[in-house]
């Protein structure tokens, strides 16, 4: 009899027939659908298994693993003490209520946006100690969102972010500054969720490309885990410090150039002659007017602190040399001017006692009556030589040594000054 193709058809749930040899049955196998799930229906069938999003997935707690992607540092503010970033912020955990191994899905691994994300436990992790932190959502909420075949979650934020720089300017600006950012669980304590660093990688903070920064160089990077005290319990924290190395060159081509020359310029009066007095007082002046104005300038770009930094030494110092070359203009002034007393005072007595000034002129009256000095010793011609001389030989000693000295005292200056701010780190 010939059987009608319905008789034939095999039912829906059973696929190919296997016969087995031992007791010579024919046992049905399952059939696999025939067209697979999309991941907004693998989503909605692992929902629909009386999944809740309030209750950490595993009793014995969740480990997430953490990961930094640095991806821009845009600013460094001595003003505000902070630092601005782009960085992503990748986690990754494993939600057992999450596995879809036992579902025909069409994909290995599902991937949602944002919206999809709100739907599943998350360990509501954030940066405590920034001033700001938020996600970019230009065009869309920078959210990456996928699930594994396993139950394994994987969560991107690109985040950014303003944290602290605990600010130390006593070197400036031969400075390195210390930035953190601190990463914590805000509901969960370390009981319930364990914050880790991605130890699969020797960086697990890292830049994407070469960061170039006008005024810094990134010198290190250290990711730190600690634990924090709460009257709720302890929680692991993720700790993360930048250290900045600041580029000094604009500085010292702005401050320190300037006052070498400033200086040197300075010591140009030692070579003028001890009676050219308003040459060598212009120039002094005009030094310590322009080392003035530099720490003026270079002040205004600072912050307000109560401690002294290396800027402000090697200004106040240099303003130091420059004042004591004005002190010795003093000095020099005040020989020449008693080197000028001393010859007018022995013209003065001399001509008294000699012929009359009218009929000869000075250098005459010096010297025509020389026996008239042998009661007075004092007003000989050699003695007024000797009197008239020796105050301006001193004030030009003084211009010799000051020439030797002022050099070797600012070159000691500049050893120690290089020394323990240039070369400390």
């Amino acid at each position: 009899m010939q059987l009608s193709d319905q008789g034939h058809r095999r039912p829906p749930t059973f696929g190919k027939l296997k016969v087995d040899s031992k007791v010579n049955l024919l046992i049905p196998q399952p059939i696999k659908p025939t067209t697979c799930l999309t991941d907004t229906e693998v989503m909605s069938k692992l929902l629909g298994r009386g999944y809740t999003k309030h209750r950490v997935p595993d009793d014995h707690g969740i480990e997430v693993t953490v990961e930094f992607w640095i991806q821009e540092i845009s600013a460094i503010s001595e003003l505000t003490s902070d630092f601005d970033m782009d960085i992503y912020v990748n986690e990754l955990w494993y939600d057992k209520n999450l596995n879809f191994s036992d579902i025909f899905a069409c994909n290995d691994n599902i991937t949602l946006d944002h919206a999809g994300l709100s739907k599943v436990w998350m360990p509501n992790n954030c940066f405590i100690t920034t001033k700001v932190a938020e996600i970019h959502d230009s065009p869309f909420k920078n959210v990456f969102f996928t699930m594994l075949r396993n139950g394994t979650v994987w969560v991107n934020y690109r985040v950014r972010v303003r944290g602290p720089c605990a600010m130390d300017l006593s070197k400036f600006p031969m400075d390195s500054q210390d930035c953190s950012l601190v990463y914590i669980s805000f509901n969960y304590n370390n009981a319930e969720v364990k914050l880790r660093w991605n130890h699969d990688r020797p960086d697990p903070v890292y830049p994407l490309r070469k960061l170039m920064l006008p005024d810094f160089d990134l010198v290190k990077i250290v990711p730190e885990m600690t634990e924090i005290l709460y009257p709720a319990g302890k929680w692991d924290a993720l700790t993360v410090t930048f250290t900045f190395k600041r580029r000094y060159v604009w500085y010292f081509m702005q401050a320190f150039v300037p006052t070498y020359l400033t200086i040197f310029i300075s010591w140009i009066a030692f070579s003028l002659s001890p009676r050219a007095i308003p040459a060598r007082t212009l120039l002094g002046v005009n030094a310590i007017l322009a080392q003035i104005f530099q720490f003026g300038a270079m002040r205004n770009l600072l912050p307000r602190v109560s401690y002294i930094k290396a800027i402000d030494v090697w200004i106040l110092g240099s303003m130091t040399f420059v004042f004591a070359s004005l002190v010795e203009l003093a000095i020099v002034g005040y020989q020449a001017k008693k080197a000028d007393a001393a010859k007018k005072k022995v013209f003065a007595d001399y001509t008294e006692i000699s012929i009359p000034v009218k009929s000869l002129n000075t250098e005459q009256a010096v010297y025509a009556n020389d026996d008239n000095f042998d009661d007075n010793d004092s007003l000989r011609p050699c003695c007024f030589h000797q009197h008239a001389f020796i105050a301006f030989l001193k004030s030009q000693q003084v211009d010799f040594y000051a020439k030797i000295f002022f050099p070797a005292l600012y070159s000691l200056f500049n050893i120690f000054y290089w020394c323990h701010y240039g070369l400390s780190d």
